[in-house]
Parts: C-alpha cells; structure tokens; sequence
C-alpha cells in the first residue's frame, strides 16, 4: 500500500557504473536468482547500461542510491507491428522504501525520458510473482499485453505496456 509519496529523493540521471548501483543491481540479482531459475532471470549487465540507447536514474535519498530504473530504445519487431518502443529495464526500489512512491516516481521519469525518444510505448517484462513490483507499473497506468523482444512465453513472466 503507498504510505506517501516522497518528494525528498530526487530522481537524476545517472551513471550505471557508480559504485552505489553496483551494490543494489547486485542484492536485486541475487534477489531475482533465488527465487527464478537463470533462464527466466533478464537482467542487462552494468556495460549494457552504459550504451548510448540506454538512460539510467537514481533515487537519492541524501547521499544513498535507494532506487534504480532504466530505459532503453528498440527498434521494432512483430510483436510491436514493426514499431520501435521503449523497454523498462532494472527497475528496482530498496525494501526500506517501498510504498514511499519511489518506484512510481522513477517510473515516471523514465517515461519522461521516453517521450523525449519519440517511441510512442513503453513496454517491460516483470515477473508474475514480484506483486510489489507490479504496484508501480499498474498505479501508473501500463497495461497487460503478450510477450515481446524475444522474451519467452514462460509462464513466470508478467508484460506491460503503456502509451506515452
């Protein structure tokens, strides 16, 4: 349940290589490991997030990361009718934040971002059982949609998209 929203962790752009988000990318994969198998786990690497089709945000709360979230451009498949999108990717909040709004507030800047790219879309992949990270993207209006960009039908995954 959103508690408040907080106004006092600004959400900048930011470099994947800071140390701080080396630290939380890393508790989230080791998150992610234990409760999915390797196949189902699609996390980009630190280098894939430092390429110039990628934007990567902060939460500071003072002088600490608390949360991290990126978008990058892709060109079109099937799935997209051939239409280029925006893909959310590491979207991840510190558990002594959540239900702040801080995964909400990330979201909206990286949809911000998206906008600026003229994609039109934005579309992610999370996974089914994460219900807290589902609250974010349905709070902010993304809606279900069928699996894209060579994800697998799974069965473990959610998808999500939203006009923007």
């Amino acid at each position: 349940m959103l508690h408040s929203t907080r106004t006092d962790v600004p959400i900048l752009p930011q470099r994947a290589d800071n140390p701080q988000v080396g630290m939380l990318l890393n508790a989230f994969d080791i998150n992610l490991a234990g409760l999915y198998p390797p196949e189902a786990n699609h996390a980009v690497s630190v280098q894939e997030l430092l390429a110039p089709e990628e934007a990567f945000f902060a939460a500071w709360q003072g002088d600490r990361i608390v949360g991290t979230g990126a978008v990058r451009r892709m060109s079109g498949s099937n799935a997209t009718a051939s239409q280029p999108y925006g893909e959310v990717k590491r979207m991840f909040v510190k558990i002594a934040q959540r239900g702040e709004g801080v995964g909400q507030r990330l979201l909206q800047a990286l949809e911000r971002e998206l906008r600026g790219y003229l994609t039109g879309r934005a579309l992610l992949e999370t996974r089914r059982d994460q219900h807290e990270a589902l609250h974010p993207y349905q709070r902010c209006a993304h809606v279900s949609r069928s699996h894209f960009g060579g994800y697998p039908d799974n069965g473990l995954s959610r998808f999500f998209e939203k006009r923007v």
